[in-house]
């Protein structure tokens, strides 16, 4: 499952969301009202297809912590309708859900969340991976629990490919058929980071900060517009059934498609990070947008400290290694990702790779994000399907780069 798909495919998707409390974990100065002795009664929102393997994951929290009871239940609309979800009502939300990272912004300018304790920020800081803990940072606070990492790499059948055929686009869409979807600015976007773009500068945090309005901007439309006329490439906005379906050889899709990927393939189930592009007469590293996902907890919540325990808890290092074997999560504790178990997992394996910078950007956090995924698809559906001419290019970007920096 993919926050960061559904997020890219509709503005109500964007409106993802997440939750913290002031008085997170161990707060000093929640502890009088919030003290171990205390009974709490918490709810927990999760995907419907993770239910199953966080109730057992709360089974071990309650354990530990006898007086808080914790109910698991389904997000109303989606973990990337959190947002909607809890604006309808924050008092009556759940006090725990789960988020993805590029919503943080809006939910932190919305009053939903609140940065953890100092304590919380510095394990978090130590004790996870560098970008888990620069995804869960908004204006130099921590706002969520991460507990996954999530990244798109090329899936594909190594009876029709190699692994040296799909380290280069040309020669992965001339020796096979690569299915992807034109009207998905998740997946497609990221090839104006390989043109040498940036989206809201540096650190993702910059609303003028976008470099996308130039020559590069148009290398990457140009880009786009010629995989049209690509044979080898295939636009669908269900490659999973393609590649089932035998029409392709190769998809690009997230660890959330892995088990489904592998029952299709089988012996033949192939995994890798993106492939080289030439774009703007350049040779180049694909990138694809690094997603981080975090628990938070409801700002509005009557147990802040137990809230957040709970947040803490689901996000260790025994409930990142359930989340993988159930989920194929990749996970974002160091001492999880240096398990056997991710070790041997060629899935975890690419994503970690895709992680690293030049591979992959991290999603930003500003609230203009919500903006930024509806106007993306369409500018680049169009570059695709000609709807937009070479001659629009640049007029076309510069629109686009106003609407997208409007505080």
């Amino acid at each position: 499952m993919s926050l960061w798909k559904k997020a890219a495919m509709s503005s109500a998707a964007v409106l993802a969301a997440l939750s913290l409390s002031a008085c997170s974990n161990g707060s000093s100065s929640s502890s009088s009202s919030n003290n171990s002795n205390k009974k709490a009664s918490l709810t927990l929102w999760v995907d419907t297809e993770q239910v199953g393997y966080y109730k057992s994951i709360v089974k071990d929290f309650h354990k530990k912590y006898p007086n808080i009871s914790v109910k698991v239940t389904q997000s109303p609309n989606g973990s990337a309708n959190a947002k909607t979800d809890v604006g309808k009502d924050a008092s009556k939300a759940a006090d725990v859900f789960e988020v993805p990272n590029d919503q943080l912004g809006q939910m932190a300018n919305a009053g939903y969340i609140n940065p953890l304790s100092p304590s919380d920020t510095k394990k978090i800081k130590s004790d996870y991976v560098a970008q888990a803990y620069k995804g869960v940072t908004w204006k130099g606070k921590v706002y969520a629990y991460p507990y996954a990492q999530q990244a798109d790499t090329i899936y594909y059948n190594k009876s029709k490919l190699s692994a040296n055929d799909v380290k280069d686009w040309n020669t992965l869409t001339s020796k096979g058929v690569v299915a992807t979807d034109f009207t998905n600015a998740y997946t497609m976007w990221p090839i104006f980071f390989s043109a040498g773009t940036k989206l809201y500068g540096d650190n993702g945090e910059d609303l003028k900060g976008s470099t996308f309005n130039s020559q590069n901007g148009v290398n990457a439309l140009t880009w786009i517009a010629k995989q049209k006329s690509n044979k080898g490439v295939m636009q669908t906005s269900n490659a999973l059934n393609q590649l089932k379906k035998g029409n392709a050889d190769a998809i690009m899709d997230g660890p959330w498609n892995a088990a489904n990927i592998k029952k299709i393939l089988g012996k033949n189930f192939g995994v890798a990070k993106y492939p080289m592009v030439t774009v703007g007469g350049k040779k180049a590293q694909l990138e694809a947008f690094l997603g981080i996902e975090g628990f938070a907890v409801n700002s509005h919540t009557s147990n802040a400290k137990a809230a957040s325990q709970l947040a803490a808890y689901i996000t260790n290092k025994k409930s990142q290694l359930i989340a993988h074997k159930e989920a194929g999560q990749i996970p974002v504790l160091k001492s999880a990702v240096a398990s056997s178990a991710v070790k041997s997992d060629p899935v975890a394996e690419a994503v970690i790779e895709m992680s690293k910078s030049g591979n992959s950007v991290l999603q930003p956090k500003l609230p203009q994000m919500a903006t930024f995924w509806d106007g993306a698809a369409p500018l680049i559906s169009g570059a695709y399907d000609g709807k937009i001419k070479a001659s629009q290019y640049k007029a076309q970007l510069a629109k686009f780069d106003k609407k997208i920096s409007k505080k």
